[in-house]
């Protein structure tokens, strides 16, 4: 009756062990460390620069714990605080402006358990410190910014199909367009259906058509302007080297930007909020030999060019000051794939005065290359150079050649991450010491922990053995809900640390639930077999029902909730569920094994 299965002991303890392994990285704590990331879009982490830092540290006789390569960077761990500090000046220097080299601090973990995939989460803002904004998007201003862009885009399509225009007016979100008489209107009409195929036209009178956005457009436009201010924001915060910075989107117009570790709030803020443009240029054939670059590498520029050390394929560049384009002509930028060779390829949209100065461009410059720029700060870096093929007519401009898939889309983001798409207001600011952050996380700890051993003494007071085997089952349950965090790389916040609190509170509550079961079977006249049978049995039900209702509760919550709240949202529902298997497998297991195999129970320890 009071028996299981061994493949459920099975189950049990494989689960119990896996959560075991994948919450052991959390309590070795962090040794000091320094990351190395790109600092501009030009240099990319790869094996010889993994080779080059282990040569520095080599030569400079530093020692340090171990170094790990991924997608954000190279990270060095280190012994002391001190070592840590000379190996950032070192690498630094050693490596140059390409690359920025920030202080972090990494798991002390073994490597046995990272090559498991064994990860600690990652501490929220508020228990390492730093600076925390909500910036909200002008949407208004951005979209009468495109509507400007699509006003000079009506006058360039008619001028260019040559239908006299009486004018074009702004009335809200629309574009009102004024023709002499209905015939150029009609013309007109039909011009403007083929070439703006974002916007659609409703006839207002004999001579006017009123034009706005496709919902379709506009929705599509505003996304974009998230995604593209999210991504700039990104690329500026590499300056400010944080180890791991939170820049996401919040609600339909807002970004979170925290920077943990970050105490400047100046010095952000002004990252932050600062301007970039993108500039296309023709690279200067007559000086593309070697010579010419080798002279302008010691300062011997050809007058009317500017030296790029390094572009994107690693090749020195001599390209001409003269601005053909600016970003203001580029309307939008995604990656795909050459019709012909099916390689990875950058699809640019040109506005209508971009398309004709770049098809005259093209016309007169086949076989040259044109470079691609980002300026920011005065200082500008060459995203691509790539071959002009043929002239290019219609606005729409293919880039291809030597390109991954990734590095597709990183162009393609880059070309619309020149500048801000949409003007961005800071409405709300914090800055947390990082005293303030370990503070937190003793309080937080250890409100988790007395409350646990609170609650283990009363169970086992008033309950007794049973009592005991809640217990275990309860550390079961805060085991397995550490490990699925950290299994996710959620990032564990104050409301995190409450949702585990609350979970240890409510978990114990279907341990109460079957105890008391218990009790009132034995009252009635059950034997103790019967009773453990039929506590378990009849509890489950009410169980159930209280853990579902509180899952409902916590999925709104995310559903609804902002922030902090979706993260307790988060922590609460996934501890409901382990709440669940520990309460009534893991508890149920160990009673069995302790009662199930006697074949009479002469007193229950309850």
């Amino acid at each position: 009756m009071n028996r299981y299965p061994r493949w459920k002991y099975f189950v049990i303890v494989i689960a119990l062990v896996l959560g075991l392994l994948y919450s052991l990285p959390n309590f070795f704590g962090e040794v000091p460390a320094v990351q190395i990331s790109p600092a501009n879009s030009v240099v990319q982490i790869d094996q010889a620069l993994l080779r080059q830092v282990e040569d520095d540290l080599k030569q400079q006789h530093i020692p340090y714990l171990g170094i790990i390569s991924d997608a954000s960077g190279i990270k060095v761990k280190l012994t002391d605080t001190d070592t840590q500090l000379k190996t950032k000046d070192e690498l630094q220097r050693a490596l140059g402006d390409n690359y920025t080299v920030a202080l972090n601090l990494l798991s002390a973990s073994p490597d046995w358990l990272s090559g498991i995939g064994a990860l600690p989460m990652y501490l929220g803002l508020d228990l390492r410190g730093g600076v925390h904004f909500l910036m909200q998007v002008d949407m208004r201003a951005a979209l009468n910014k495109q509507l400007d862009r699509q006003t000079n885009d009506v006058r360039n399509a008619l001028r260019d199909a040559k239908i006299p225009l009486g004018g074009v007016s702004r009335e809200g979100q629309n574009l009102v367009v004024k023709f002499k008489d209905a015939e150029t209107r009609t013309q007109g009409g039909e011009e403007l259906r083929k070439s703006l195929r974002d916007m659609t036209g409703v006839q207002l009178d004999e001579t006017r058509i009123a034009l706005t956005l496709t919902p379709e457009a506009l929705k599509k436009f505003q996304d974009s302007a998230i995604q593209q201010n999210v991504l700039t924001l990104r690329n500026r915060v590499n300056e400010l080297g944080v180890a791991e910075p939170i820049i996401q989107q919040q609600g339909l117009d807002r970004v979170v930007v925290q920077l943990p570790g970050v105490q400047d709030t100046a010095k952000a803020k002004d990252i932050l909020g600062r301007t970039a443009s993108l500039e296309i240029r023709m690279v200067d054939e007559e000086h593309a030999d070697l010579q010419s670059l080798q002279n302008a590498a010691r300062g011997l520029v050809p007058p009317g060019d500017e030296f790029y050390p390094s572009g994107r394929d690693g090749q020195p560049l001599l390209i001409k000051k003269a601005i053909i384009l600016t970003g203001e002509n580029i309307s939008n930028a995604s990656a795909g794939f050459d019709g012909r060779t099916n390689e990875p390829a950058v699809h640019i949209n040109l506005d209508t005065r971009g398309a004709r100065i770049f098809a005259q461009v093209t016309r007169d410059s086949v076989g040259k290359r044109m470079a691609i720029l980002l300026i920011e700060k005065g200082k500008g870096e060459v995203v691509t150079a790539p071959v002009i093929r043929q002239q290019i007519d219609g606005g729409q401009v293919q880039i291809t050649g030597r390109m991954s898939v990734k590095d597709a889309n990183d162009v393609a983001l880059l070309l619309r991450a020149g500048a801000l798409a949409a003007p961005m207001e800071i409405i709300e600011e914090r800055t947390i010491g990082p005293s303030l952050g370990a503070e937190n996380i003793a309080k937080g700890v250890h409100s988790v922990l007395w409350g646990f051993v609170a609650i283990a003494i009363f169970m086992s007071i008033y309950y007794r053995i049973m009592g005991l085997f809640s217990t275990l089952a309860l550390a079961a349950n805060v085991l397995l809900l550490v490990a699925l965090l950290s299994l996710m790389q959620a990032t564990l916040t104050l409301p995190g640390i409450a949702a585990i609190a609350l979970t240890v509170g409510m978990a114990i509550d279907a341990n109460v639930l079957i105890n008391e079961r218990i009790r009132e079977e034995i009252r009635a006249g059950q034997s103790p077999h019967a009773a453990i049978h039929a506590g378990y049995e009849h509890a489950l039900g009410t169980i159930l029902d209280t853990n579902v209702t509180n899952f409902i509760a916590g999925v709104a919550l995310f559903a609804y909730g902002t922030g902090p709240v979706r993260g307790f949202a988060v922590v609460l529902c996934l501890g409901i569920i382990t709440s669940m298997f520990s309460a009534i497998l893991v508890s149920r297991a160990l009673v069995n094994l302790s009662y199930g195999r006697k074949r009479k129970i002469d007193h229950l320890s309850i």
